[in-house]
Formats: C-alpha cells, structure tokens, sequence
C-alpha cells in the first residue's frame, strides 16, 4: 500500500501544478474593496474581464469601473469592433449627484463621438439622462450596469433592476464605450485599466 501511495503522489503533485493557473485564473479582481469576477454571464454569452479600475476626479475616487467583453481586445478600436454582447460595470466608491454625474456622460459621449453618430444616440442620450434624474443620487456602494446585448440593445439595471426597455441604437452603447475609451477620456489611467494595460490599482482575491 504505501508503495502505492509513493508512485501516486507524484502524479497527484503534477495534477496541482496543472491545476493551479486555471484556479488563479478563476479568481475575482479587487479594486478599492469592489470585486470584479473574471467571468460573468449576459444572456447566453460568458463574458472576460478586460480590465478594471479607479475613476478619479482631481484627487478624489468616484466610482471603480470593470469592462467585459467575450474576447480580449487590446485597443479601444478592437474593443468597438469585438463581437457579442458587452458589459460595463460601475460601482460608486463616494455620494454622487445622480444627476450632474448624467451630465458628465453626456458631456463625454459629445466630446468623443463624431457628430453622427452622437445625433444616433440622442434617444439614448434623453433616456439615461431621465434615468439619473429620477434616481437624483447614488450613494457609495449603489453600481450600475450597461449591457451591450445583440439584437435587443443596450440594457440599463441600477442595483440590479432594469430601467425600462433596452436602448436600441447600437451607436448609444458605442458612445457610451468611448466616454472612457475615447480621444478624450474621462480619466487616462482608468482608460489603460479598462484596456487591461495598467494593474496598479488592482488585486487578485
């Protein structure tokens, strides 16, 4: 029997090895206490975590931000054009006025979307803006969600309940994206962070 045990162990050993990059792999992403699961479902899709990270207004932490896509895109013009369903997750890190911070997206979806595509999405534009007035403010902890799902639009849920019925103009949930992907981003590290190249504000959980 023990002569048994000793020829299996190195096999159990090597199976561990095998085994844990994948039980790495599977762990959440922590950033300022939020996590961020590395695989989440939107429909029948299973989405990567792309990236994760910190907005910042001047000094201050706002809200953490996790980009999910169903395949890694390294550029912000590869995370446009990447197939499937996608997802933003936000999650406030402070008290916001609901409203102005409504504002500031609107504002950003301007400033980094060409004028067509913008005058696309201004149904879009009028009905998250209504959102954020109805909810006046959201409060540390509160998140929302922004899915991007193929052949029904862009769907809204604050603290898990949908707002309404799906945006259905695809070029809203792209000049959405571009807020903080786009020429001019809310904030240049979080941009990095969504695209996967900075991990400063990040750990493994």
């Amino acid at each position: 029997m023990l002569h048994r045990l000793l020829t299996f162990a190195p096999r159990l050993a090597l199976a561990a090895a095998l085994c844990a990059p994948l039980a790495l792999h599977a762990q959440a992403v922590t950033v300022e206490g939020v996590k961020y699961e590395r695989t989440v479902q939107v429909g029948n899709a299973a989405l990567q975590l792309q990236g994760a990270g910190v907005r910042y207004k001047v000094f201050f932490k706002v809200y953490t931000a996790g980009l999910y896509l169903t395949v890694k895109a390294p550029t912000p013009e590869a995370v446009l054009a990447a197939p499937g369903p996608k997802r933003m997750h936000i999650v406030m890190l402070r008290d916001i006025d609901a409203n102005e911070l409504g504002k500031l997206f609107t504002k950003g979806m301007e400033q980094n979307s060409p004028r067509e595509e913008f005058s696309k999405s201004i149904n879009g534009v009028l009905r998250m803006s209504d959102m954020f007035s109805a909810k006046k403010k959201l409060a540390k902890g509160e998140y929302f969600t922004v899915d991007w799902v193929p052949g029904s639009g862009t769907v809204v849920t604050v603290d898990g309940a949908v707002q309404g019925e799906p945006i259905k103009e695809p070029e809203f949930f792209n000049a959405l994206l571009k807020i903080w992907l786009g020429n001019s981003p809310a904030d240049w590290q979080l941009k990095d962070a969504l695209l996967g190249k900075q991990a400063a504000t990040q750990q493994n959980n």
